[in-house]
Order: structure tokens, then sequence, then C-alpha cells
């Protein structure tokens, strides 16, 4: 009697269990994701807290500018606002979110996630050189200011460089993602313009419009946004050279 041949059998494909937009950090980047984000939300609460307590040092304060609240309970949410409309925390709040999300599992490269981690590095550069720059000479730092300083402005910005340089992700660094990291500075501009035009104070002495008028401002403010081109540029071209000497990111 005839026999049939045994016909070949076909292995099901495996199914991937990831997106092919996603990739898991390995153990010792989530670490130093985690460090990262455990420092700026630190900063964040600490510098918080203490405004809302009203333990900040008070100083006499610039006309135009940040600081003249009620004492106490009285100017709490005044002094909350104001803390939350400053560059310095809205840099931070970024950087801290960014961090955040690189230790999902898997992580997902997604355009908000690549756009908010490149604006978190840009936003935070910005605030450690405008603040050692402008701002650090003609400040007296006391009290509470001596913990929440440093880590805002010094401590978080230097970790959040070092942590991209050596765990990136790389290849998140590209000119589609540049003009689309500038969205939230621009929106901080537009925010800070206009509590200030309501309030009659501003942030910072170079953004007293009330003081230097409008246009000086604006000069000031582009100036400053240039500079953060030229940083995105730096970090794509140590982005380009990490990726010839390691290839691509795997997580």
């Amino acid at each position: 009697m005839p026999t049939s041949e045994p016909q070949p059998t076909t292995q099901p494909e495996p199914t991937p269990t990831t997106a092919p937009d996603a990739h898991q950090p390995t153990t010792t980047a989530r670490r130093a994701y985690a460090v990262n984000a455990a420092v700026a939300w630190f900063g964040l609460t600490a510098t918080l807290v203490i405004s809302a307590l009203d333990g900040y040092d008070r100083a006499p304060v610039e006309p135009g500018l940040y600081g003249d609240t009620a004492v106490g309970a009285a100017g709490a949410l005044t002094r909350v606002v104001d803390t939350l409309s400053y560059f310095t925390i809205w840099s931070n709040v970024v950087v801290a979110v960014s961090l955040t999300l690189l230790l999902a599992r898997p992580l997902r490269a997604s355009a908000a996630t690549r756009v908010l981690r490149l604006s978190g590095l840009l936003m935070i550069t910005v605030t450690a050189i405008v603040y050692q720059v402008l701002l650090a000479p003609t400040v007296d730092v006391t009290g509470w200011s001596l913990l929440t300083d440093p880590v805002l402005h010094v401590v978080t910005p230097v970790l959040t460089v070092v942590v991209w340089v050596v765990w990136g992700p790389r290849g998140w660094v590209t000119l589609r993602e540049v003009p689309l990291a500038l969205v939230i500075p621009l929106v901080w501009i537009v925010w800070m313009l206009v509590r200030g035009a309501v309030v009659h104070a501003y942030p910072y002495g170079f953004a007293n419009v009330e003081e230097l008028g409008y246009a000086t401002v604006a000069t000031t403010l582009v100036a400053i946004l240039v500079f953060g081109l030229v940083l995105a540029a730096v970090f794509w071209g140590v982005e380009t050279r990490l990726l010839r000497r390691r290839g691509p990111d795997r997580g």
C-alpha cells in the first residue's frame, strides 16, 4: 500500500512582546534614571513646601519682581504660584517627568517622550548656565535656599547631563525634535509675560518689562532661545559621536 509522506509542520512565528518603538533599558540605566528623577522631584517638592510655609528668609524685594507677598498663610497661594512661575521650576519639572517616563517597562520611544527628554535636557542646561552667569552673582543665598538652590541649579542639571551622556537613550536628539523641544520654553515665556502684566511682577530682573520695556526683554529672551538652539546643536554633535562609538542604543 502506498504510504503518504509526512507533511512538514510549520511553527508559528513568535509574537513580539513589545512594540517596535519600545525597548527595555538596562538595570544600570534604570537606576541612573531613578536617581536623576528622585533628585529632581526632591528639589521641586522641597522648594514648593518651603515656599508655601514661608520658610525662606525674607530679603528686600526689588520692585517689579516676585517676593512681595503677605507673611505666613495669607501669602501661601501667591508664593506657590510665584514659585511655579520660575523657569528654573519649569525646567526641573520637565526633567523630573521625562526621567520618570524613562522608568517605564518597556520604555516606549514615542514622539512625546523623545521631545520631553530633549526639552528637559536643554531647559535644565540653560537654567544652570543663566543662573551662574546672570543671577548667582547678585543672589545672597541664606537659610533653606542653601539646600534647595544647589539642588535646582547645580545638582539636577549636572546629574541630568551626565546621565544623558552615559545612558541616553541614544538616537533621540534629531533635527525633528529640536523645534518641538522649544515649545515648553515658549509657553513659559507667554505665561510669565501675561501673568506679569496682571500682577505687575516678574521672576527675573532681565524679564522685568515694567523696568526695561518689552523691546529689551524680548531681545534678551530671544538671545536665550538662540542659545538654547546652540546647545541643541552641541548635544546633537555629542549624540552623533556617541552613536558612532557605541552603535545604536539597544536599551
